[in-house]
């Protein structure tokens, strides 16, 4: 009887802990289309995307950042800005896909009711592969996105 109890304590402490965590749900433009979302890890966040790009393929990126507040501009919402490092992976629709490294540098502000906005800029860089088509992925050199998010 001992266990159910400390099993059901615990449960519901995990699903507590799990619920406080903050977390964002939107859309990325820039590069392409993208599902964006991101998850609270304490003061930082893992933000993952996934979407249709320009090259003709399908890509996903997940970054880990570090968030800063911007407390010079007073404003009913919040201003942060954030840097991270991750990884990304894609494939082309042409029969070919990429591998790469991804950074991540950007500015949110958060307003007073769940909306996120953000510019940021994500570059994913490493080499191409597939049939008859080796070398180095730089399309993602030119990552710029502004998002918009749901808080939740």
């Amino acid at each position: 009887m001992r266990k159910i109890i400390l099993g059901i304590v615990f449960t519901i402490g995990v699903a507590a802990a799990v619920q406080a965590q903050p977390r964002a749900l939107g859309l990325r433009f820039g590069w392409g289309v993208e599902a964006s979302y991101q998850h609270s890890l304490g003061s930082n966040m893992l933000q993952a995307d996934v979407g249709f790009h320009e090259f003709g393929g399908i890509s996903g990126t997940v970054t880990y950042d570090w968030i800063w507040g911007i407390n010079s501009w007073k404003e009913k919402g919040e201003w942060n800005w954030y840097a991270g490092v991750g990884g990304g992976l894609g494939l082309a629709f042409g029969g070919y896909g990429f591998i790469g490294v991804a950074g991540m540098v950007g500015v949110e502000y958060n307003f007073w009711f769940p909306l996120q906005l953000s510019l940021d800029y994500r570059p994913v860089l490493g080499p191409n592969f597939g049939k008859n088509h080796f070398g180095f992925h730089d399309h993602g050199f030119y990552n710029v996105g502004f998002s918009v998010r749901y808080k939740f």
